[in-house]
């Protein structure tokens, strides 16, 4: 009797601790996207993250932008623009779907008269499709149309465009699973194909899942810093796969 009640109250103090870390994240990230919703609100586009303008600068511009991926993504190391040195300007902004990305574009991008322009979205469209299943085709139709006019109007600008493929996931962490689906490793497959089909002249699909991607095709654990996204090995890994297509 002693034995089971001890393995009881073990097996109950596990469970309280599993309830408690789920609380905990809960709230979190209840608290999140609460400000992140207030903030939105206050700023839907996030227009004022960044000045419209950069510094005047005599060497050609290269700019990275999109969602949170985006704005972690360092500075690749020795790029080089016709033999000139370069300014590397980001402006990637977190949690942005592709919808706030394109609405920004003429403001935070057009306006720098970059060389070539790195874009890296569709992540944060897609991540709502557990919310809102009966709306998966339209947010999918969506994410493609938004960055196909990304795309286009970086080519409006004259520049060069590198529009990388949307990163694969990591592990997902249990606590997660109550609000995650597999469509969304679907949908990202869905979108990555449709932006191959936007290679072209002057627009360069650089395939992400090449240099991030395991075996099981999630990120490798060595790049991963959480299940959205990649650690600076990720980014150095990226970067030198990169550095080769930042050149004329």
């Amino acid at each position: 009797m002693n034995r089971l009640t001890n393995i009881a109250i073990v097996a109950l103090s596990f469970a309280l601790l599993a309830s408690a870390t789920l609380n905990v994240f809960l709230y979190q990230q209840g608290q999140k996207y609460y400000l992140q919703l207030n903030a939105t609100g206050l700023d839907p586009l996030g227009l004022n993250s960044y000045p419209s303008s950069a510094e005047k600068t005599q060497q050609p511009v290269i700019v990275f932008y999109g969602d949170s991926r985006a704005e972690n993504w360092p500075a690749p190391d020795k790029i080089r623009y016709y033999q000139k040195s370069v300014t590397i300007i980001n402006r990637g902004i977190s949690g942005q779907t592709t919808a706030q990305v394109l609405g920004r574009f003429q403001q935070h991008v057009a306006s720098l008269k970059p060389k070539i322009i790195v874009i890296q979205v569709g992540v944060n469209d897609l991540k709502a499709i557990p919310l809102f299943p009966e709306q998966k085709e339209a947010i999918i139709r969506n994410c493609q149309t938004n960055i196909g006019q990304i795309v286009k109007n970086s080519l409006d600008t004259g520049a060069k465009v590198v529009v990388t493929t949307i990163f694969p996931l990591g592990t997902l962490p249990i606590e997660r699973r109550p609000f995650w689906s597999d469509d969304v490793a679907i949908a990202i497959k869905d979108v990555n194909d449709y932006i191959k089909t936007l290679a072209g002249d002057r627009v360069i699909v650089f395939d992400s899942s090449q240099v991030l991607a395991n075996s099981q095709g999630i990120v490798d654990p060595k790049y991963s810093r959480d299940f959205l996204h990649i650690n600076s090995e990720g980014y150095a890994a990226l970067n030198q796969a990169i550095a080769g297509i930042l050149v004329p």
